[in-house]
């Protein structure tokens, strides 16, 4: 062997030890996906997406047609509370008229009383149509979402918390309380019986 056959001789080696390890029979095999496994997975999650996106859009059309629905019922809501208040002085006005004067009074003041009540009634006509209901909360028992109690009445006939007498009418829209009837409540009568309404017996 010559001193350049010796020379070149371990650098042959490398060279061949390189090829070898960059020669397609030793590169490990890479995992072959399957393109029908890869489209049902695509799909699967692209219909899980759409499941959600219409189950959003379904509460979306529901919240605002409740949204929309809302407003109509209550949009109101402020300027019937107005519209209350108006038809409270209406009616102080008439009742500060005594009966006396009204009977004795003349033909104008008659008038006068006559065109104030029907302005009150047309009022509140008006209010009924939209929506604006009057409590009637006498001889029912006090639910204190829509009355507020002012005083108590001392009666032994009557089951305890009984409404007896309105103070101020209340009104309500729709389901919702607009203005809560200012009352009175009995006292001292039979204890109301936890299930019903009817009072325990003694």
């Amino acid at each position: 062997m010559t001193d350049d056959t010796s020379k070149h001789a371990p650098e042959a080696a490398n060279d061949e030890a390189e090829t070898a390890a960059v020669s397609p029979e030793n590169e490990a095999p890479e995992a072959e996906v399957d393109p029908v496994e890869q489209l049902r997975a695509e799909n699967a999650d692209l219909r899980d997406k759409y499941l959600r996106l219409a189950a959003e859009m379904d509460n979306l059309r529901r919240r605002t047609e409740r949204d929309v629905k809302d407003a109509k019922s209550y949009a109101i809501s402020g300027f019937a509370r107005d519209m209350l208040a108006v038809s409270d002085n209406l009616r102080r006005g008439l009742d500060a008229i005594p009966a006396e004067a009204r009977e004795a009074g003349d033909a104008g003041l008659k008038a006068l009383v006559e065109g104030v009540e029907m302005t009150e009634r047309a009022m509140l006509t008006a209010l009924e149509r939209h929506g604006v209901r009057k409590l009637e909360p006498v001889g029912e028992k006090f639910d204190p979402n829509f009355h507020q109690a002012m005083f108590e009445v001392p009666n032994a006939d009557v089951p305890n918390g009984t409404v007896l007498q309105v103070v101020q009418d209340g009104y309500k829209i729709g389901d919702r309380v607009l203005r809560p009837a200012m009352v009175g409540v009995s006292k001292g009568g039979p204890k109301v019986a936890a299930g019903g309404d009817k009072p325990e017996q003694a």
